[in-house]
């Protein structure tokens, strides 16, 4: 009877993962607000530019491209949230009947923890390689030798995601 009560409790206890499941989509929610804000502020900015609202700021075009990918970066971290969400909650407590279904989407069914990790990781990459050029946007080349190692780290970027999509097939 010990045995069965303990092993109830041990069996039970995962339920505590609801609380990362539940904060993990509020932050994704907050994230998704955040750049969806940032998006905003850059579409207000650009409508006071093109009406002549206000003037013409010096670095206005790379600045608009910044927002936008700050933005995206931010929206790959939401889904990376969601993801996670989604995937404890159905490692742990359920399966989500409607990610199974034929109207559910087969992207968030997640049946093991190398799943999770995979789908995670592959958004984690994207949004390295998104800051990556978020902050090659203000980059001042001096020197020919800058100029070919940023060359350098974009061939390596390329690389790395040709070897990405193919792991996933």
């Amino acid at each position: 009877m010990i045995e069965r009560l303990f092993e109830g409790a041990i069996w039970n206890s995962r339920f505590i993962v609801l609380l990362a499941v539940v904060f993990g989509l509020l932050g994704a929610v907050i994230l998704f607000i955040v750049a969806s804000m940032d998006i905003w502020e850059v579409a207000v900015s650009t409508y006071q530019v093109i009406l002549h609202i206000i003037p013409h700021p010096e670095h206005f075009h790379e600045d608009i491209v910044a927002g936008i990918i700050g933005a995206v970066d931010l929206y790959l971290i939401a889904v990376v949230m969601f993801i996670f969400s989604f995937g404890l909650y159905e490692l742990f407590i359920s399966d989500i009947d409607q990610a199974e279904g034929k109207n559910g989407s087969k992207l968030l069914a997640i049946h093991n923890l190398d799943q999770l990790k995979d789908k995670i990781a592959k958004v984690i990459v994207m949004v390295l390689v998104v800051n990556f050029f978020q902050r090659v946007l203000h980059t001042q080349f001096a020197t020919p030798l800058e100029m070919l190692y940023f060359a350098l780290s974009i061939a390596a970027l390329a690389i790395g995601l040709n070897f990405l999509s193919k792991v996933g097939h």
